[in-house]
């Protein structure tokens, strides 16, 4: 083969464990957020009392347990154009989920910026609900997201050191 063919031939691409690991993680989310949404829509117009008491004794839910009165207490501030708005955030995040998700896969420079962004622009209000009420998945989430974060800097910054190298290469031969 002669070097202007091996450029055509194209070598199996491995996909980095890591960004894979992260396009799970962000697809899971977006899967759940889109429940969410479909979940706030199917509540619109309906008596949600109603659908709570027949929630709890679907799941054999104890009526008078602390669990299903925080549930009330929270189902009272909700009506239709809550519902609504609650359905447009979750599909909007979904939406933007399913795309951090298959740029991570497709280990696109955008798609790490764009997941970087939005992970750090939600860590100081995690950091706050830490700090407000201390609990396991509130420093697991905290914790997950700051790895993810830390591991696309350390992606960017590898890709922003190889670039800058073959400018400097290709300027020594000019």
């Amino acid at each position: 083969m002669t070097d202007a063919s091996t450029h055509l031939v194209s070598k199996p691409h491995g996909h980095r464990a890591g960004l894979v690991l992260i396009a799970g993680y962000k697809l899971f989310l977006a899967l759940l957020f889109l429940a969410v949404g479909v979940g706030a829509l199917n509540l619109l117009h309906k008596d949600i009392d109603d659908v709570i008491w027949h929630l709890v004794g679907v799941l054999k839910m104890n009526p008078e347990s602390r669990l299903v009165n925080f549930i009330f207490d929270k189902a009272e501030l909700l009506n239709d154009p809550i519902l609504k708005r609650i359905g447009f955030a979750s599909f909007f995040y979904s939406a933007l989920g399913i795309l951090e998700a298959v740029g991570l896969y497709l280990e696109k420079a955008w798609a790490e910026t764009l997941t970087v962004l939005i992970t750090a622009s939600f860590l100081p209000f995690e950091i706050h609900e830490v700090f407000r009420r201390l609990t396991w998945s509130r420093i697991g989430l905290l914790a997950v997201n700051l790895v993810v974060l830390l591991y696309l800097l350390y992606l960017l910054g590898e890709r922003a050191t190889r670039r800058a190298r073959a400018r400097s290469i290709a300027e020594d031969k000019i």
